[in-house]
């Protein structure tokens, strides 16, 4: 699923049917998920710049995702009666994120607490993020170990393996 018309053809290419919706439209979001009835909603959208220095001007459009648009894949996810997969953060866990977090864990969901992505496409193509991070071709890897479950939190970072189940 995608908001931008543009990365439509980049799903299609990637092998997926691509959807234009956007994550704040909760009737049209529901409509595609009892449409396509997964068995996982996963959530990794996020609303950030292109240039990491301007992160904090995107910060109240980046916890509308974490706040509003959680809650309307949540409430898709249950249209479907799919689980919910959702990536937080690994840093800096404050009120916006433990909500965020606190949602996907009522519906018995699984959440991702990722590093800082380094590698390419990221903000670090070239140099390492300070810790924690994580390459974003392990973080990618990795998470197909938390597909089926088990609910709770993981921690995905460099050096650090918590299999499912722990």
């Amino acid at each position: 699923m995608t908001r931008t018309p543009a990365k439509l053809d980049v799903l299609r290419t990637a092998g997926a049917i691509p959807v234009l919706c956007d994550l704040f439209d909760a009737a049209a979001l529901s409509a595609y998920a009892r449409e396509f009835a997964p068995d996982l909603v996963m959530h990794q959208v996020t609303d950030l710049p292109d240039d990491r220095t301007r992160i904090p001007d995107f910060r109240t459009r980046n916890d509308r995702v974490r706040s509003e648009g959680t809650r309307n894949l949540i409430d898709a996810a249950r249209t479907a009666r799919a689980r919910v997969l959702a990536q937080s953060i690994a840093w800096n866990i404050g009120p916006v994120i433990e909500a965020h977090e606190h949602l996907i864990l009522e519906t018995d969901g699984t959440v991702l607490r990722y590093g800082q992505l380094y590698g390419p496409g990221t903000y670090y193509q070239d140099t390492l993020p300070d810790g924690p991070r994580i390459h974003v071709d392990e973080a990618a890897r990795r998470t197909l170990a938390y597909l089926a479950g088990p609910a709770g939190i993981f921690t995905i970072v460099d050096g650090e393996e918590t299999p499912p189940g722990c």
